[in-house]
């Protein structure tokens, strides 16, 4: 007898939850938010289906793991969040940072000599892991998907070995599977070992080992080449996808248009990066471009099926071609309505002092660059700014979202 694998549920709600480093508390105001509307005090989530990468895997698997609650979930979130603080990230004291600085020195100075390799990142976060060890009930997962309040988790990590991205899957039997040109989505349970390596900014934190089959490779952060952030939740069958990115639209539009201006005042106040705020887009090339570029995409395609499926109304098809299903996907995108770079810079003095002297020597950029600042300040007074804003953004947007999530289900 042929096994069948269960039919995929129709009509389920995706949450995707993008990257940002300090900036995922943007994305825990939001869903506290989201979770008061009247329809969710108290019930299950509104998202069979979770995805999410770096800060967004830490945010998304804590959200599925609360799948029963979906309010309690939020309020465990913002909680994490606002009591945040650097060392609770990383190790920043002297003896620490000084251990790094030797083995730079001694992997840039004489690694051609002696060899090089003593480095593995610029900060140690292991307090992190003990962080979310404490605050994730991974075996939540499972309990959700048992009891029907989660469809799949998918927490998605940067094979440093391939260089494809890996989006580690929890769900229900029957659930996608995808091996692509640069994405690859593999069955397994979830554990913290997942979720940190989602989260290992580059360079900034070290790479995490994972287990692969029968071998272990290392991973790095996911958004490092997710450059389809939505794609993951439509892959698992979500037709409708809230999505939360971490970047003001308005500002970016500020900053090209101060580019492309031929007013010379515009011309005179343009001066040549310092390497901070070259790093910041580095960043920002890493962390938060995909979603915005993706949501394009997805449009198109929604047009494009939209307009096949009235064709094949009226002409029958002759021959039936494989192909992979193809649905329109809805999506609603909340992002940042002010500039969380601008929020950082007035709050750099949080930054802790080393850090900050060190990060001083990379210069100063302008307010509106600052984006670098923005990744690390792992700040209980820069989280809770976020949080507020996420809640506020979201709360102009209530009936929007309620629309959203619950009128599509009606009969």
């Amino acid at each position: 007898m042929l096994n069948v694998a269960p039919k995929i549920p129709s009509n389920m709600n995706g949450l995707v939850l993008t990257a940002g480093g300090a900036r995922g508390a943007y994305q825990a105001g939001v869903l506290k938010r989201v979770s008061e509307i009247p329809a969710l005090l108290g019930k299950p989530s509104p998202f069979k289906i979770v995805t999410g990468a770096s800060a967004g895997a830490i945010n998304g698997t804590t959200i599925a793991a609360n799948s029963a609650d979906f309010t309690a979930g939020t309020k465990l979130l913002v909680r994490l969040w606002s009591n945040l603080n650097a060392a609770q990230v990383f190790h920043y004291d002297p003896l620490s940072l000084a251990h790094t600085g030797t083995q730079a020195a001694l992997d840039f100075a004489f690694g051609g000599l002696f060899g090089a390799g003593r480095l593995k990142s610029f900060l140690d976060a292991a307090p992190l892991r003990h962080l979310l060890e404490k605050s994730i009930d991974f075996a939540g997962i499972e309990q959700a998907i048992q009891a029907g309040h989660l469809y799949a988790l998918g927490v998605t990590a940067t094979g440093y070995h391939s260089g494809k991205a890996f989006t580690f899957v929890q769900g229900q039997l029957g659930h996608a599977l995808w091996n692509k040109s640069r994405r690859v989505a593999l069955r397994t349970q979830l554990t913290l070992d997942h979720v940190l390596a989602s989260a290992a900014i580059p360079l900034v934190f070290p790479p995490v080992a994972l287990k692969t089959g029968d071998s272990v490779a290392y991973f790095g952060d996911g958004a490092m080449r997710l450059i389809t952030p939505l794609s993951p939740a439509i892959r698992l069958g979500a037709e409708r996808l809230f999505a939360i990115g971490v970047r003001c639209q308005e500002s970016a539009n500020s900053l090209l248009r101060s580019e492309l201006s031929t007013n010379d005042d515009y011309v005179t106040q343009l001066k040549r990066p310092p390497l901070s705020q070259i790093c910041g887009t580095l960043m920002n090339a890493i962390f938060l471009d995909h979603l915005d570029a993706d949501l394009d995409h997805l449009n198109r395609m929604n047009n494009f099926v939209a307009a096949y499926q009235e064709l094949e109304k009226k002409v029958p098809a002759v021959d039936q071609v494989l192909h992979e299903p193809m649905r329109v996907v809805t999506p609603l995108v909340i992002s940042p309505s002010a500039d969380i770079a601008i929020i950082a810079k007035t709050l750099e003095h949080r930054m802790p002092r080393s850090i900050r002297y060190l990060m001083d020597g990379l210069g100063q950029p302008d307010a509106q660059s600052a984006d670098l600042m923005s990744f690390l300040l792992f700040d209980s007074a820069f989280t809770r700014e976020l949080i507020q804003l996420g809640y506020h953004d979201a709360g102009l947007r209530a009936d929007e979202i309620e629309h959203f999530l619950f009128d599509h289900a009606q009969p």
